[in-house]
């Protein structure tokens, strides 16, 4: 085991926000590995019938097809998964891992494909052996494909939703008149993203007020770089109270606040 492996990874987006993630160790993803090839395997069983009424017109013809529509479904299953859930299959999704990108940037399908078709490599000689052991010595876990597509694999434990008392101020959310936008970031926005703003408005008053303008304008800025926002909803509001309004409506809905777990363990903001 290498001593020298981190728990936690930090990342600073372009916009030059941080944040501070968990690591998922070898065991927790060989774990959600076998929940996958379970997950594989029943319903490859399920799908194998079809091929098997090729042996009709041959059996060589149908071991073939069956082979290559293996192929295609194992990875299909990992690759669209991971697309659709944002880094996340059942496994990963059972025991609360998640892929990103190294840099804090948004996970492409180009990374997504090359992580999973690299998994042959990283399974050689067998039981997933170059993978885990590169996984085990590596600084960060990253086994050949996460090196490759330049990937993390992060464990996001279930967090209690924060206190949302300090969100109901007496100001006028303007977001809240354009039903697009709200959906938009309730799309876009990641739990890991929406917790750094919360942590940055429940910690503002230990900020001195350079620290505190420079911080709120960065988070503004990458909220807007997320999703259009109309200029009517910016008008007269300030970086900050623009965070507050993003977070309002992240966190809370009509039935109550969302009950999403959140990722990320956020230090202090640094003056």
């Amino acid at each position: 085991m290498n001593a020298g492996r981190l728990d936690t990874v930090q990342l600073r987006t372009p916009e030059g926000v941080s944040f501070s993630f968990r690591l998922a160790s070898p065991g927790l993803r060989m774990a959600a590995l076998l929940i996958d090839l379970a997950t594989i395997a029943a319903a490859w069983s399920v799908i194998s019938i079809l091929f098997s009424l090729l042996d009709i017109f041959s059996q060589d013809y149908s071991r073939g097809a069956a082979i290559v529509g293996y192929f295609l479904f194992s990875q299909g299953y990992r690759i669209g998964l991971e697309w659709r859930w944002r880094g996340q299959t059942i496994g990963k999704r059972l025991l609360q891992l998640r892929v990103i990108d190294e840099r804090g940037l948004p996970l492409t399908f180009a990374q997504i494909v090359m992580r999973n078709l690299l998994r042959f490599i990283d399974a050689l000689p067998l039981a997933y052996a170059v993978g885990g052991a590169t996984a085990m010595l590596g600084a960060r876990a990253q086994r050949l494909g996460d090196l490759a597509a330049g990937t993390l694999v992060i464990w996001e434990p279930t967090e209690p939703i924060p206190n949302l008392a300090a969100l109901h101020g007496e100001k006028y959310n303007s977001l809240r008149a354009h039903p697009g936008v709200v959906a938009r970031l309730r799309q876009c926005i990641s739990p890991a993203e929406a917790r750094v703003a919360w942590q940055a408005l429940a910690r503002r008053d230990q900020l001195d007020a350079d620290a505190r303008v420079s911080l709120f304008a960065h988070l503004a800025a990458h909220f807007r770089n997320r999703t259009p926002i109309p200029d009517e909803s910016l008008d007269g509001i300030s970086n900050e109270q623009l965070v507050r309004n993003v977070v309002d409506v992240l966190y809370l809905t009509r039935s109550g606040p969302r009950s999403d777990g959140f990722a990320a363990n956020i230090a202090p903001p640094h003056s």
